[in-house]
């Protein structure tokens, strides 16, 4: 079946949205999608039906408990993990990379190396600088070019030396819309056996995840970037986890997938993020060619059609962008390119601030972001950190109308 569109958008309650006699345009996806359907009714099905803790004889926690290793199994088919153990949930990706960054600090001393990028979200920078700062780690930084605004990964292969522990890379940027080529930074850094830590927030809601074939050690993305709600989803290489100490109470186990659980899990929330998954599966049987009827099959299917609508809405958001004289891209522009990014669209003018053009946005119901979006590093190196930029995020249930909306608006306010 042919894209629909307004099909996809019926999945979306939030988008029914209205501001003053129009409807909302969400373009502020980055910071945070609206949440699909199957998601509210995984929630509202655990909420109500299976609201109890795990480990019980009664009912209700056995169905509890099936539950969570169901999600176990959807989330490991959506990363491409044929391993559900190697999965396992938190907060939020700053708070899963908190922890994580803490098990794997047993392990280093004193003079031993972390490569971090120019390019990430500061949840994948502040929670490795605070760790070398305790440990006494050397930082090292792989810069990206501000002109191509992508990493030239020979830098990378004259940062790493025998004393490299882990390398933290985004998979895409929340700034320039960069997808980035972790699976060579992967293979680089894995021949001088350091870990490799993935940063997949931004990717995630546009591309699917393959754990298998980046071969990295460890991916985080956010379930409320993908259309689920906000709970954070960690993937880890069994062999890695297993050997990592978990900071946990006495009374919790070291078996996978709970031995990084500290505490009880949002049951309601991990509904939510199987829902979300389980949405772009619906996705990929209704408008895309999954080639087996695998769940991972139909995922990667919801996947591409999704990117094809993608694709058009990057196109012409960029094509208009560029029609203003006084308005720089911060990202990829050409479209023969455009493989290599997602359809965040970061810019500046000469003529206003990001927070004006974000509150006259707001003021006519489009809901964009303006700032450093926590990419600190990024705007740093462009030299916006100060002003920030204006992010703009369409994603697959948006519509070219909408895109045109914006530019109208970006029009008149230029005036």
């Amino acid at each position: 079946m042919q894209y629909d569109v307004e099909a996809i958008r019926e999945q979306f309650p939030g988008l029914k949205r209205v501001e003053g006699d129009r409807p909302a345009v969400f373009f502020d996806n980055p910071a945070g999608t609206q949440i699909a359907q199957p998601a509210i009714d995984r929630m509202v099905e655990t909420m109500v039906h299976t609201n109890a803790n795990l480990g019980g004889f009664f009912t209700t926690s056995v169905a509890a408990e099936e539950g969570v290793l169901a999600a176990h199994r959807i989330a490991a088919d959506f990363v491409g993990s044929d391993d559900p153990s190697e999965v396992f949930f938190g907060q939020n990706m700053t708070t899963l990379t908190f922890a994580i960054s803490r098990a794997i600090g047993r392990t280093l001393v004193s003079g031993d190396e972390i490569i971090l990028t120019r390019m990430d979200h500061d949840g994948n920078v502040s929670p490795w600088t605070m760790l070398a700062e305790d440990l006494g780690l050397v930082v090292r930084w792989l810069d990206f070019d501000t002109d191509t605004f992508e990493f030239d990964l020979s830098r990378l292969g004259a940062l790493l030396s025998d004393r490299t522990r882990v390398v933290a890379i985004n998979h895409a940027s929340n700034v320039t819309g960069t997808i980035n080529d972790v699976k060579a930074a992967a293979a680089m850094a894995k021949s001088h056996g350091a870990l490799v830590f993935v940063d997949s927030v931004q990717f995630a809601p546009h591309c699917a995840v393959d754990v298998r074939d980046l071969d990295c050690d460890f991916l985080i993305c956010s379930a409320y970037k993908f259309y689920g709600p906000h709970y954070g989803l960690a993937w880890g290489r069994r062999e890695v986890l297993e050997g990592l100490g978990a900071y946990q109470v006495r009374a919790a186990t070291d078996e996978l997938p709970f031995k990084f659980a500290t505490g009880t899990t949002n049951r309601e929330a991990l509904a939510g993020v199987a829902g979300a998954i389980e949405y772009f599966a619906w996705v990929g049987s209704q408008f895309g060619q999954p080639g087996n009827d695998s769940r991972r099959a139909r995922i990667v299917a919801g996947y591409e059609a999704m990117m094809v609508h993608d694709r058009k809405l990057v196109e012409r958001l960029i094509a208009g962008l560029s029609g203003f004289p006084n308005t720089r891209v911060l990202g990829l522009t050409d479209p023969a390119a455009f493989d290599r990014r997602v359809p965040t669209v970061s810019f500046v003018s000469d003529r206003a601030s990001p927070d004006d053009i974000a509150r006259f946005m707001a003021e006519n119901g489009v809901y964009v972001w303006s700032g450093h979006n926590y990419g600190v590093e990024p705007c740093r190196a462009m030299g916006v950190l100060d002003s920030g930029v204006l992010r703009v995020g369409p994603t697959h249930y948006n519509t070219l109308e909408e895109v045109d909306r914006f530019l109208g608006l970006l029009a008149d306010f230029q005036r």
